[in-house]
Order: structure tokens, then C-alpha cells, then sequence
């Protein structure tokens, strides 16, 4: 035969096309090449033949590898869903503007401006009284009336004896002008009329005693004696008044705040607030009227006193009120609501809302709190910034929240006077 008949070279590539692969290298004996792509095929041995992988299988093949793309693709979805914190509701505040004072807050107690203990000054027997126990009087009130009896008698006594020297001394001055008596006589009618005319007065001011009256507008307190008691000037107060308006307001600087006190001593701001336990009066404002020279050794304050005006009597001697000595204003301080404030190990700081509802981590340095429930703050954050108010647990800087406004925020001045001890 012919194959047989071929040289093992001829033979070797004969075989060498023979080979069935995805792609076939077909040499030819000049040393020239040529690559043809076929579909892979299934050579079975033995002379059997060739099988094809049907087109529904390889359809099933690539929906199944699908599914498992996007399953996988789901997963990874959710996962990084899962990983990402949720929106956060909040509520914000702007930073405000304003001018607030610059204030110490005290306790103290109030003390009448005016105390007079009311006496006789002439001795006799209480005839009347003019007044209720409790009730207000003004000056020149009448009070108690003493028996005038004895003090008229002695009144018209020393009136007659002035009348009588008074014509004995001009009917001397004719005699010395004729010159018909010494001068002697003459001084000695002088000093006569004068003399009785100084105990005609004296005899009206005792008569006048006889008629106690108020010395001070104020409020009169619980009487000591009755109508029918016999006092004098060794007799003690009969009753006692007190001037309630305005009042004295008694409070104390401990010294560690002497130097800042000291500072604005003096100043056009210095004012003093005084406040009733209850917050149930307006607070009144007064001004500074004495500071102590020196410390109170065994307390270590400084006494202060102030005068309260009082037209509607709401404050009474001796009451503990609460005091704001404000030393001084300043202005245009930045206020944020006092729980925008958090602290951390590194110091204040408050979360300040981003246009895109994203929040940023601002360290701040707080001032003095003021009425409202709001704080100062010295720096970290600018007029209209928002912060965020409540709902800080667990956010971090970047985080997205669902901002919704503050409505707890007030102007300062609204309220009581807020618990801070002194001035930073």
C-alpha cells in the first residue's frame, strides 16, 4: 500500500495533523505553519464515534453560573449595607449671638434699710395708741399719745413767765433811754426775757414728746406696750419700725473671686440681682453700696451689701434670697444650649451639623452658663453654626443624621439664676 510505502518522516506528519484539539497546528514539510480553530471534540478510541455536549446544558450551565454571580453580588450588598451606621434622629440648635452678663452667684439675706426703735422721751402715761401692729406709716404718723396734761400746764407756765419778762424788757429799754436806770438793769432785763422765752420752747418740745410720731415711712412692727402704762426715756422701745423700701441686700465674695471683683470694681455694668427663694417675684436689680476692707478670717469671704429697690415690700428683712453680683457684660458672646456641651477624655467638644446632614466633631471651650439652659462658648464654633442638641450617644464624626429643631433653647435673662459658683 501507499502508507506503507511512506518514509517514517512522511509518516510522522501525517499523524501530527491527525491530532484533534481546540486550536490545530498543521506543519507543513517546508517549514510553513498553519493554525486552524475547531470546536473541541470528543475522541473516543476503539473506532467509536465522537460525542457533542448538548446546547440545552450548556444553556443550564451558564443560567446556574449567573445565579451564583448575583447571589454573591447580593451578599456583598448587604454586607456593606449591614456595616454602615444608621440615620440617627437629633435635634439641632443654631449658635446664637448676644450680649450676656458676666456674673457671680451668692447667697445672701436681706436687712431693712432703716430700723428705729421708737422711745418716749417724756415720762407719762400712755393715753392712746394710733396704729395697727403690722401696718405701714409714713413719717409724722401719729403713734402713741402720753397724758399731755402736766406738759401743757408747764407750757402755759413758761409762756406767761416769756410774756412777763417780754414787757419788763421794753418798759427797761424806755427807762435806759431817758437814762433814768443803769445799764446793768437793763442787761439783766434782756437776759430775763430771753431766758423765759428759751423755757417757753423747751416747755413746747415736751408738750410736742407728748406725741409720739412715726420718724420713717417703713412698717411697724409688734407693740411693747398697752394704753395705761407708764414710760419715760429709761422705758424701752415702745414698738419698732423698719424702712422696706428699698432693702438692703447682705451677701458674701469668697476670696478666691476678690481679684476678679476687684477687676470691675468701679465699672458702669456693676450691678446687683437679688433674686426671692421661690423665683415667684421678678428679680430686682440694685447697686453695690459697701465691700468689706477685709476677709473674714475664720470664712474666707468678703462681706458685700447692696441696695434693693422694694416698692411692692416682696422682700423682708432677714430672708435668704439668692444673689447675682454681675460684674460686667460681654459682648456678643456665642451661645449654645448647655447639652450641646459634651466632655470627653480630651475636653469639651460639641457635634456640629454639616450642610450634609453629616456631623463634625468641634473641641470647644466653654464659658459661664447662662439663663435659658444655655452656654457660653468661648471658641470652637461661630455665630449660626448648628449643633446638635440631644442624640449625641454613639455618633462619630462623619456620621449621617436626621437633624430636626431645638425647641428648648431660650433668650438669657428668662430664668433663675443658674448654678454656677463664680466667673472662669
Amino acid at each position: 500500500m501507499e502508507t506503507e510505502s511512506m518514509p517514517p518522516h512522511g509518516a510522522r506528519e501525517l499523524k501530527r495533523t491527525e491530532r484533534i484539539s481546540m486550536g490545530v497546528r498543521i506543519d507543513s514539510g517546508n517549514g510553513a505553519s498553519t493554525e486552524v480553530q475547531q470546536p473541541r471534540r470528543v475522541k473516543t478510541t476503539g473506532g467509536k464515534k465522537q460525542q457533542r455536549i448538548p446546547r440545552w446544558g450548556i444553556f443550564l450551565f451558564v443560567v446556574l453560573a449567573a445565579f451564583a454571580v448575583a447571589r454573591t453580588l447580593q451578599r456583598g450588598v448587604q454586607t456593606a449595607k449591614s456595616t454602615q451606621p444608621p440615620i440617627r434622629p437629633v435635634l439641632v440648635a443654631k449658635v446664637i449671638s448676644k450680649d450676656v452678663p458676666l456674673y457671680l452667684d451668692e447667697i445672701g439675706t436681706c436687712a431693712a434699710y432703716e430700723t428705729v426703735l421708737v422711745q418716749a422721751q417724756v415720762s407719762g402715761k400712755i393715753m392712746a395708741r394710733h396704729f395697727q401692729d403690722g401696718a405701714d406709716v409714713k413719717k409724722g404718723d401719729l403713734l402713741f399719745t402720753i397724758d399731755p396734761a402736766p406738759y401743757q400746764a408747764a407750757l402755759d407756765q413758761a409762756k406767761a413767765q416769756a410774756a412777763l419778762d417780754q414787757v419788763t424788757l421794753k418798759r427797761q429799754a424806755d427807762l435806759r433811754a431817758r437814762n433814768v436806770i443803769a445799764p446793768q438793769d437793763y442787761d439783766i432785763a434782756v437776759a430775763n426775757a430771753q431766758k423765759s422765752q428759751a423755757a417757753a420752747e423747751a416747755a413746747q418740745v415736751n408738750f410736742d414728746y407728748c406725741f409720739i410720731k412715726s420718724p420713717i415711712n417703713g412698717r411697724i412692727g409688734l407693740r411693747n406696750v398697752d394704753i395705761g402704762n407708764l414710760v419715760g426715756p429709761s422705758t424701752g422701745s415702745l414698738v419698732t419700725i423698719q424702712g422696706l423700701d428699698p432693702i438692703y441686700t447682705d451677701f458674701t465674695v469668697a476670696e478666691t473671686d476678690l481679684a476678679l471683683v476687684r477687676k470691675y470694681l468701679g465699672g458702669p455694668n456693676l450691678k446687683v440681682q437679688t433674686w426671692s427663694p421661690d423665683a415667684k417675684i421678678a428679680p430686682r436689680t440694685g447697686d453695690l453700696y459697701f465691700i468689706d476692707t477685709a476677709v473674714q478670717p475664720g470664712s474666707g469671704t468678703v462681706k458685700a451689701r447692696a441696695v434693693t429697690p422694694n416698692p411692692d415690700r416682696g422682700l423682708w428683712p432677714s430672708e435668704f434670697v439668692r444673689v447675682r453680683f454681675i460684674l460686667d457684660t460681654i459682648k456678643d458672646a456665642r451661645l449654645v444650649p448647655s447639652q450641646a456641651v459634651q466632655i470627653s477624655q480630651a475636653g469639651p467638644f460639641v457635634f456640629v451639623l454639616k450642610p450634609d446632614n453629616t456631623v463634625d466633631l468641634r473641641p470647644v471651650k466653654p464659658g459661664q452658663r447662662q439663663d435659658g439652659d444655655l452656654t457660653v462658648v468661648e471658641s470652637g464654633v461661630e455665630p449660626d453654626e448648628t449643633v446638635i442638641v440631644t442624640g449625641q450617644l454613639a455618633l462619630a464624626p462623619g456620621n449621617k443624621v436626621d437633624p430636626k429643631p431645638y425647641s428648648g433653647a431660650q433668650t438669657a435673662n428668662d430664668g433663675s439664676p443658674a448654678a454656677s459658683k463664680s466667673a472662669p
